[in-house]
């Protein structure tokens, strides 16, 4: 039986192919949209994850300010300054970091032979290489030993490099900042840099090293890695032991400033999610416009096939068998549709590639552009989509036709 009514639905479908063909065609227009605003959802969210780790997803920076409550016997006002000791505080208090790293900065004159240039100096800890996840082209990263035997090394970001050398090796030369020598032993990996951004000028030299340049009893910045880690924990136990060390109040915002990559990215993924909800929203709206389409013609049908439905109820046919039939028939238009929407997603997914984000602000940044992919996921959640509307388009008209009655089902003409 159920088979005759799977034939005689399919039937039915042919008769009036044109219109069968055009409901197919919102359908399969829907969930293409559909796809298409949840891959760019996607892509965006992931996006501002490729962007965050370029420059340390997992880092946290904490910089020394000035207090703006009184504490004890001091004023508000008073400059905080960190040293080596509170670096160390940092490794006791938080035991599970992974690497806790001192870092200092001053902008020298960099010069190679003729070639002279004004580029920011960075004293840092080799930790800094994992924790700012920097990559390297050319040699290797400082070491510790370079740090301990306060070795006169240096790695060149990629445009100093290019700027020093036009092409040639770099790796092995020597280079003079600030009239002191110093040997390339490695070349970083292009980062993505927005406009004057110095971030592919710097040059990194070791911290231990760092004292022929400039003072560094007092530190620039203390950087850690927080993977693993409760942040919320984490950012209230560097307060309260930098507080308790220096004399400060622990509530005090402005005596420390403490930049947790985490924090920034969790905030960009509330509105991540938000945009993918927004987005699945307007495509279930399209889809249900192809709903209403597919709804539509099967009241049409009803209407034309009244007297057949007539014949079949004196025949025997029961309420659940005509409602099979013409929701069968409702998912398989559903079901065609759906396929050809995905096939053409793809394609344009396939065709598109990706669209520009934020390599339209900043170089080297192709990796923070949306890039649109039709993940297994968005596949699921589609496809669910659209059964919902197919079953809920197919309903209506279906309950109609069985619940016709047979003998006004046959008068009619």
């Amino acid at each position: 039986m159920k088979r005759e009514l799977m034939h005689q639905a399919y039937g039915a479908m042919r008769h009036d192919m044109r219109k069968t063909v055009l409901t197919m065609l919102g359908m399969a227009w829907g969930i293409a949209t559909v796809v298409l605003l949840l891959a760019y959802g996607d892509g965006f969210g992931g996006a501002i994850e490729n962007i965050f780790k370029s420059f340390g997803a997992t880092s946290v920076g904490i910089f020394p300010g000035r207090t703006s409550k009184q504490a004890g016997g001091n004023k508000a006002g008073v400059q905080i300054r960190f040293t080596n000791e509170d670096a160390e505080l940092l490794r006791n208090v938080l035991p599970l970091a992974r690497h806790v790293a001192r870092s200092a900065q001053k902008d020298a004159v960099v010069q190679n032979g003729p070639r002279s240039y004004t580029f920011p100096i960075f004293g840092v800890d080799p930790s800094i290489e994992a924790i700012w996840n920097l990559k390297l082209d050319e040699g290797r990263f400082l070491n510790d030993q370079d740090s301990m035997t306060h070795g006169l090394f240096c790695v060149l970001g990629s445009e100093a490099k290019d700027k020093l050398f036009s092409g040639m090796n770099a790796i092995g030369e020597s280079i003079r900042i600030n009239g002191v020598s110093f040997e390339v032993v490695g070349v970083g990996h292009p980062r993505m840099q927005e406009g004057d951004s110095d971030d592919n000028r710097t040059i990194y030299v070791p911290f231990g090293s760092m004292d022929v340049l400039t003072d560094t009893h007092y530190l620039g910045g203390l950087w850690l890695d927080s993977e693993g880690l409760d942040h919320q924990h984490l950012d209230k136990t560097i307060r309260e032991s930098l507080a308790n060390a220096h004399g400060f109040r622990a509530d005090d915002e402005r005596a420390i400033q403490v930049f947790d990559a985490q924090k920034q990215l969790a905030q960009f993924g509330i509105i991540s999610t938000g945009l993918k909800i927004l987005l699945a929203f307007i495509g279930t709206i399209t889809l249900g416009i192809g709903g209403i389409g597919l709804m539509n013609i099967m009241l049409v049908s009803v209407t034309q096939r009244t007297r057949e439905i007539g014949v079949e109820k004196a025949l025997g046919a029961r309420k659940q068998d005509i409602l099979f039939q013409f929701l069968a028939e409702a998912m398989v238009i559903t079901a065609v549709g759906g396929v050809f929407g995905i096939l053409l997603s793809y394609a344009v997914s396939f065709s598109v590639g990706s669209l520009t984000l934020y390599s339209a602000m900043a170089k080297h940044a192709e990796a923070g552009d949306i890039h649109l992919i039709v993940a297994p996921k968005i596949l699921l959640i589609a496809t669910s989509i659209l059964a919902v509307v197919g079953v809920a388009s197919g309903m209506f008209p279906a309950f109609r036709a069985a619940n016709l009655d047979p003998i006004e089902a046959l008068r009619y003409e």
